[in-house]
This record gives structure tokens, sequence and C-alpha cells, in this order.
């Protein structure tokens, strides 16, 4: 069999033929890929081909004499009788009875660790590495975000950018139009709060505070309501949880509880439903 290579299948047929010196309809052929164009470029493939003279066997000498060198092969790798006496020679039973032992003895110590109480840990989170200070941070965002948005199609006035902590900017957005950057149920704000945070936090390591004409504030004072029979179920009982929650606002209240309950554990699980909830109790509290 004579293997080609060519850009397309009718080019692969015609250097065929003229490498076997015939026409095309004389050739047995066999396509091993069929050629590609990719994507922009990428991902190419040449369509490749195996062809022979119609009329010609392929021999397979070569494919009968491997099968039967590995057999040989493999009926030389068997223990004989011989052999297996020699090696039971090397390893007198004391040896195999002290190697057993040994065995043994360190699957019980494997057992005996296994059967320990493990501890739990809880993973104390990284403090934030800041990549510029934080007051240079705020003049080169605001330079930055404002250049951005004024290209946008929404009439806003100047986005406010400033220090809320020692490692987190406040961008505070207003204007005729900023509402509508909240979108229904807030996803707009979500998506916005995401490309930001990716942005900033990546070039100056800073966290972010988004706030667009008062709508975080709304939801600050929103869960805060809400969490107050949490709360007081969480005193009196030990333990509690919240209902399902959006992004925003499990975000907002796992921060408020982690500052109510610093000694429990607070945490997010997810509903079968798919959506997430925050749970506390004293499981993972923190060892003193």
């Amino acid at each position: 069999m004579t293997r080609i290579e060519a850009n397309t299948l009718q080019q692969a047929y015609l250097d065929a033929a003229k490498e076997l010196e015939c026409s095309v309809t004389q050739l047995d052929i066999d396509i091993i890929q069929n050629s590609s164009s990719g994507f922009l470029g990428m991902f190419k493939k040449n369509a490749i081909i195996e062809v022979r003279k119609k009329g010609i066997k392929t021999e397979h000498k070569g494919k009968t004499n491997r099968s039967k060198v590995d057999r040989k092969a493999k009926k030389e790798s068997l223990p004989t009788n011989k052999q297996s006496k020699q090696t039971r020679e090397k390893n007198p039973p004391r040896l195999r009875r002290q190697k057993n032992e040994k065995l043994q003895k360190t699957t019980k110590e494997i057992k005996q660790e296994e059967s320990k109480p493990k501890k739990s840990h809880r993973r104390e989170p990284k403090k934030q590495e800041l990549k510029v200070e934080i007051n240079q941070a705020v003049t080169e965002i605001k330079d930055d975000i404002n250049r951005l948005f004024k290209e946008s199609c929404f009439e806003m006035d100047e986005i406010k950018v400033s220090k809320y902590n020692d490692n987190t900017v406040l961008l505070e957005f207003g204007g005729t139009d900023a509402a509508l950057l909240i979108g229904k149920e807030g996803y707009r704000y979500k998506a916005l709060s995401y490309f930001l945070y990716n942005w900033i936090n990546i070039k100056y390591g800073t966290n972010i505070r988004l706030e667009i004409a008062e709508f975080l504030k709304n939801q600050e004072e929103m869960i805060s309501k809400y969490l107050i029979p949490v709360i007081e179920r969480v005193r009196s009982g030990g333990r509690g949880q919240t209902k399902t929650l959006d992004g925003v606002l499990i975000k907002i209240a796992l921060e408020k509880l982690r500052n109510e309950f610093p000694e429990k554990y607070v945490g997010i699980k997810s509903a079968r439903s798919g959506g997430r909830f925050i749970v506390i109790n004293d499981f993972n509290r923190k060892s003193k």
C-alpha cells in the first residue's frame, strides 16, 4: 500500500494516480483521514489515503512472522519447573516467613493510622496582597473606567472611585441611565461586577464594591431584615440556615453572618434544585 497526503481528497487521488502511473479508476483506495479547513486557519487537516493498483495483493508475511515471534517469546518467558525450584532455593521458608511477618506488621500499622480520628482544620482565607498602593490604584482605576464607559450608549455621570477599606475599592455609578446597568433581577449588575472584579483584582490585587443607583445599599437593607429571625434561631438553637439566595444576596448574607458568628462555621451549600443557601453550625468550629 502507498500512503498519500494532500490538501484535499481530489488532490490526493491525482497524486496517487501520478505516482503509480495509472488512472484514478484503476486505484484501490482506503481513506485514512478526510480533509478539514479548520476554524480561522486553526485545526486544519490534510486528506490521507492508502492506495494500490487493483489486482495487486498485499503480502502479510511480516505480520505472520511477528505473531510467531511473539508466541515464541511468550513461551520462553514462562517459568519452568527448574526455574521455580531455583527460586525456592533462593528464598528458603525462613526468609519467606520473615517477609510475611514484616508485611503483616506494616499492614497493621497502616490500619492503626487509619483508625485514628482525623483533625479537621478550617482553612483561613489568604490575606489579599496589593500589587499597587491603594491610593495609586484608585487614581488609575478612575481614569481607566471613565474612559471605558465614555464610549458606551448610556447617559451617566462621572463614575466615582474611592478607597472603601485597606484592600477594597468603591465604584459608584450614577446618572440618568445608571439603573439600566442593574437589569432584571440584577443580572446585568452581576455580569458587570464579575467583569470589573476580574480586571481590577488581577491588575491591582484589590477587591471591589460596586454601587449602581443605590442597588447594593437596598439589597443590604433587605437582606439585613431577612436575617433577623435567622440570627435569633441560631442564637437559641445553636444552628440554622437561610433560604435559597441569589448570587448578590448570598454574598451579602455570608459576610453579615460571618461577622455575627465568628466562632461558628458559616458556609454555602448547594440545594438539589440548583440554588445555594447558607448553613450555620458548630461542626467546623475553630479550635482555640
